[in-house]
């Protein structure tokens, strides 16, 4: 039996996108990868300078392969339309790869097993921006124990190995505005700093 640090520990290889999915497709160390039907690894354009990080697919991703393409997707492209982004000029991705059954949150621990993965992405892509859909990728990427109301919508700097400090906003997540549409208003202003920022490096 592994010890949880052998495998929350482990390092990740891969140099290239293309190397980094086959290595999570060939990873066997997360239970979820059992019950889901297929690896969610990510939508958009890699060579983006901005890059959106959910949190854990559900049951449309888990069928199609491709991160937010529920009810949340429809709304996730209408927020990233609104600021002239879209999928081809966005990269999308999780902080969970397989679908957690019968979509619950994902665990502390699933979480964990997943990040190092997580973390060589967003470092592989190298984005200007990234952008935190939701709770669990905020705590998750930002090691922040402040709720998602107390943190959105301000910036943070997210320094990695090889990168300079990546500009970063946390967001609801599109299914948290589905069910509370009354935040949609705080929603816009975030998106509105985003766009503010991506104007100012393009």
């Amino acid at each position: 039996n592994f010890k949880e640090e052998e495998i929350t520990d482990h390092t990740v290889k891969s140099n290239t996108l293309e190397e980094l999915k086959l290595e999570i497709e060939n990873f066997s160390g997360c239970s979820l990868k059992k019950t889901a039907t297929n690896l969610v690894f990510a939508d958009g354009n890699s060579k983006a300078k901005v890059m959106l990080i959910g949190e854990a697919p559900g049951e449309e991703e888990d069928k199609t392969g491709k991160p937010f393409k529920g009810q949340a997707g429809v709304l996730l492209d209408k927020m990233l339309n609104a600021i002239e982004q879209n999928r081809k000029n966005t990269y999308i991705s999780n902080v969970i790869f397989w679908r957690p059954p019968g979509n619950r949150n994902p665990t502390e621990e699933e979480i964990k097993i997943c990040l190092p993965f997580v973390l060589k992405h967003i470092e592989l892509i190298n984005p200007r921006i990234l952008i935190l859909a939701g709770a669990i990728a905020t705590k998750a990427i930002l090691k922040e124990d402040k709720g998602i109301i107390q943190l959105r919508g301000k910036w943070h700097d997210l320094s990695l190995n090889n990168s300079d400090k990546i500009k970063t906003m946390p967001i609801f997540h599109p299914a948290f505005l589905l069910r509370q549409p009354s935040r949609k208003k705080d929603a816009w202003e975030d998106l509105k700093k985003i766009k503010k920022e991506i104007e100012l490096i393009t």
